[in-house]
């Protein structure tokens, strides 16, 4: 049996919401084993590298860190198996078996639900490689491990087909490919029977879900999944704009418990950027669909993502994205250095702009949006907000938590601290560039809680 020789495992993530997700399938299915989680990789006999290929220099990143398990293992006495999963693997497979000896096994994110066959083949013997894109993926949402997490996240929609210039997912996560309705509602009732009040839909490009069975849309399941007793809030992430349509936008306005915050990626503002990076929309499309939202759900909370010195930008076209940044007032940005990915058709374009060049931009970039988002933090100011407790902070006895859109809130636990996954009353009394800081919580707070299994 796998435990004889496993009994501990310990997992470490980088990346994305759905790389978060892949790693609780990852420990569910040890923990169904038997197996247990630590939190010092030197305490496991089993340690997983889930990685991201997104950004830059993710392979020499992955390299590194499996070259200190190597040295744990070398120092220790008892077997130590060293798995590499998420995107690094699907886009080093056999690669990175050949160049790291003591790696075990390489499991790309589509092969996820095959860990426990993966390891049973490795104990055998073999050192595996699985990865590629199966049209059938093994995905037991008994078998994840959530991890004491304040909120329930569900895949609906994996890979994607959008083939941006920049963009490395297609390779590493392969063609989209849509759950059905009913497997998604039966995942989300499971969750709500544990407690979880909070539901995060997950998806490279979440609003482009299709039901196979039925050919439902995203606003169809936005109805279904709102529309479900217990549901408090629902999130989802990540959407693309050019597939959001007016039916999707209704349902911002039908839906109440549908969280006044939309993550909704530009990348640039300029629309030369935008062609050469091949995203399907203008500039004046995008501020067409941000008023609408606005218009259906005042005070939603926009952020985005931008990428800074993309092959060919000139300072004329960077100035664009300083225009668009000033022009929606976004509540949050995340915003990069372009960095060339293996395989992406962006290579084709010629040079990114000068290191130093593109590293200015950037932070110009982002002390424009230090500015907004700091009046924006202001409005916040003697609002009450419900603040969903995440976890502590970083003073002794305060706690840390989420607003409806999306906004960390830091504030004082008081004497009897809560839970993660309250939802608690929070008087807003200071704002800062990137959080808001509160008071102790109101007497009778909250809604609801949010707990986890």
């Amino acid at each position: 049996m796998i435990s004889r020789s496993i009994r501990r495992f310990f997992v470490e993530t980088w990346g994305c919401q759905m790389n978060e997700l892949d790693s609780q399938r990852l420990a569910g299915q040890l923990m169904q084993l038997g197996i247990l989680p630590v939190r010092d990789p030197a305490a496991a006999d089993l340690v997983l590298l889930n990685s991201c290929s997104v950004r830059e220099k993710a392979e020499q990143k992955v390299y590194s860190r499996l070259g200190s398990f190597r040295k744990l293992r070398r120092d220790r006495d008892a077997p130590l198996f060293i798995g590499l999963c998420g995107c690094v693997a699907q886009q080093e497979g056999e690669r990175a078996l050949a160049r790291v000896p003591e790696l075990d096994f390489v499991l790309g994110p589509a092969r996820v639900g095959e860990l426990r066959e993966v390891l049973a083949r490795r104990l055998a013997g073999e050192r595996v490689v699985a990865t590629g894109f199966p049209r059938e993926r093994q995905f037991d949402f008994d078998a994840i491990a959530r991890d004491g997490s304040h909120k329930g996240m569900v895949t609906v929609i994996e890979g994607c087909d959008k083939r941006c210039t920049f963009c490395i997912v297609p390779s590493t996560r392969g063609p989209e490919r849509c759950r059905p309705l009913a497997e998604i509602l039966a995942e989300v009732r499971h969750l709500l029977a544990y407690g979880f009040a909070e539901i995060e839909l997950l998806g490279q490009t979440v609003n482009h879900w299709r039901d196979p069975e039925r050919g439902l849309d995203f606003a169809d399941l936005l109805d279904a999944v709102a529309g479900l007793p217990g549901v408090e809030r629902l999130r989802f992430v990540t959407s693309y704009p050019r597939d959001f349509s007016s039916r999707m936008v209704e349902r911002l306005a039908r839906h109440p418990n549908i969280c006044p915050y939309l993550h909704l990626p530009v990348q640039s503002g300029s629309d030369t950027v935008l062609r050469r990076m091949g995203r399907g929309y203008e500039v004046a499309a995008y501020l067409d669909l941000v008023r609408e939202i606005r218009a259906a759900r005042p005070g939603i909370a926009l952020s985005t993502d931008f990428i800074v010195g993309f092959p060919g930008e000139t300072e004329e076209e960077f100035a664009r994205t300083l225009e668009l940044v000033a022009e929606v007032r976004f509540a949050a940005v995340f915003a990069f250095c372009y960095s060339p990915r293996p395989g992406t058709a962006s290579l084709r374009l010629g040079p990114p702009v000068a290191r130093g060049e593109a590293e200015e931009r950037l932070q110009r970039l982002l002390r424009l949006q230090d500015e907004i988002q700091r009046e924006l933090n202001e409005e916040r100011v003697g609002a009450v907000e419900e603040v969903v407790v995440t976890g502590w902070g970083r003073e002794a006895g305060w706690l840390s938590g989420r607003t409806p859109c999306h906004r960390i809130v830091h504030f004082p636990g008081g004497s009897r601290p809560a839970r993660p996954g309250s939802i608690l009353r929070v008087p807003i009394t200071r704002a800062l560039a990137h959080s808001l800081v509160g008071g102790e919580p109101l007497l009778g707070s909250g809604s609801g809680t949010v707990s986890s299994p």
